[in-house]
């Protein structure tokens, strides 16, 4: 199923502030269908005068007529007059019930959709810019309840405002003041005094766990809640909330129950009529979520401690080849010293993020740095260059690797670039599901062609073939120097 944007741009003519609109109201009408137990469709119009289906709302308070997404479909002959004289007059357009093929008897409204030309004023469109049209399948219709009424009264209040262009209200805050409960998890109607008019049956019994004794209709949703909220550390918005004067939502909590409020203001005429209040039990949710906080941070904690326990190893190792008399175990012991501060980076990276992915490039930059360290005990001047960009790695990928290209560059400049100054360059690139690195300097080369087989070059083997899964070649260019390249899966 393509977006809205993308069948727009096949098919419609909608401009940006259009889509952006519709975009807003895709997100939203979920609630709509349910509210009026009906399926729903949104008409783009076309450049040749038609309409194509750009986005379908299934209600999940009743039986769907459509058992197939029809977006991206022209509009049907049986609809396109309904369709076209709500586009065209901007007025919603009701037609008689009519018995389908299949044996179903529906009923099809078409309402315009407006909206407003900026988030500073009231002022809406004079032409609407979509319809959506109101499929509803009367077949298992049964006697409305009360429930039912007041969900259908709040459904077509929407649907009223989608016409005026004051729904979505387009001063929503975007992000987590957004979205979350849905009808059938509890619904509350206020009026505009935010007194409640009807609570539905897990509506109310979401605020009686939450400490409200009792029946909330014909009592202030504010007032009813504030005895159970008092010195309590409440969000700032919930007063707005709760009378049904903002569009947002959040949190209230007590007797460790957390519910989550959202409000929908009704207006009429461009007058605020009441409000719908969605409400939904999120204590399960929160606790879920306090417990990944607690995870997130002890991990972090954990990468902090082995960063500083490598630290300190590194810092015994030092200390150890500076009093140490013989050159081969001073050169040895500093060796291992820059492998464990590689291996200390990646942890040093990893204590500070949310997640176990590295940007292995602020990584790759401080191991330059320990290269120009071992320059300049070898009295060499080095410069770097870096092309590419190595992006996010998994920690389990960025540790050996680090490791590796700290022994690669090390061996670039004790051993290629001894006694001279020269330049490193390294080009990371990532190709089909591969990280391609070529490390490369302009020294002495190879030694007659061949790679050395010391230490340092077992450990790169060891690592790129055996821990990563990947290749590695070493070559000597015709313009001189050496040249590694090395190829890792993701």
């Amino acid at each position: 199923m393509s977006t809205l944007s993308e069948l727009n741009k096949a098919h419609g003519s909608a401009s940006h502030a259009d889509i952006e609109w519709l975009n807003l109201l895709l997100a939203d009408w979920q609630l709509v269908a349910d509210l009026v137990f009906a399926d729903l469709v949104l008409w783009l119009p076309t450049p040749d005068g038609g309409f194509v289906a750009a986005g379908h709302a299934r209600p999940s308070s009743a039986a769907t007529i459509f058992y197939r997404d029809i977006s991206g479909e022209p509009v049907r002959k049986e609809w396109a007059a309904q369709v076209k004289q709500a586009f065209e007059t901007g007025k919603p357009v009701d037609t008689k019930a009519q018995a389908g093929a299949d044996g179903t008897t529906t009923r099809l409204s078409a309402v315009p959709v407006r909206r407003k030309i900026s988030t500073k004023s009231d002022e809406v469109t004079e032409q609407p810019i979509a319809v959506v049209t109101r499929h509803t399948n009367l077949t298992e219709v049964i006697m409305p309840n009360r429930l039912q009424l007041n969900y259908l009264g709040c459904g077509n209040d929407l649907l009223v405002m989608i016409a005026e262009g004051n729904f979505p209200d387009f001063s929503n805050p975007t992000g987590p003041r957004r979205g979350a409960p849905r009808a059938n998890d509890g619904l509350l109607r206020l009026d505009e005094d935010g007194v409640v008019l009807f609570a539905s049956p897990n509506g109310l019994s979401a605020f009686n766990r939450l400490g409200i004794v009792g029946e909330l209709e014909g009592k202030s949703l504010a007032e009813a809640s504030t005895p159970i909220l008092k010195g309590k550390n409440v969000d700032e918005s919930l007063p707005l909330v709760l009378t049904g004067r903002a569009p947002w939502r959040t949190d209230m909590e007590s007797r460790s129950v957390a519910l989550t409020v959202r409000a929908i203001p009704l207006k009429a005429a461009g007058k605020r009529v009441g409000a719908i209040v969605l409400c939904r039990d999120a204590t399960e949710l929160r606790k879920q979520e306090r417990e990944l906080i607690t995870k997130d941070a002890t991990i972090r904690e954990i990468h902090h401690r082995v960063k500083n326990n490598l630290q300190t190893v590194a810092s015994l190792l030092r200390i150890q080849s500076r009093r140490s008399k013989s050159a081969e175990a001073k050169d040895s012991l500093e060796q291992a010293m820059r492998r464990v501060s590689a291996i200390a980076l990646v942890h040093d990276t990893l204590s500070e993020g949310l997640n176990q992915d590295v940007n292995f490039d602020e990584v790759f930059d401080r191991i330059l740095m320990l290269a120009t360290e071992v320059a300049s005990s070898l009295n060499t001047s080095i410069k770097t260059l870096i092309d590419g960009k190595f992006g996010q790695l998994r920690s389990e990928i960025a540790t050996p690797l680090a490791v590796a290209l700290t022994e690669i560059v090390t061996n670039a400049v004790e051993h290629g670039l001894a006694d001279r100054s020269g330049v490193v360059a390294v080009n990371a690139e990532r190709k089909q599901k591969h990280l391609l690195i070529t490390v490369s300097d302009n020294g002495k080369g190879l030694t007659d062609g061949k790679v050395g087989t010391g230490l340092g070059t077992q450990i790169i083997r060891t690592l790129i073939e055996g821990e990563l899964r990947g290749s590695i070649h070493w070559s000597s260019p015709s313009e001189g120097g050496a040249r590694v390249a090395i190829s890792v899966p993701l």
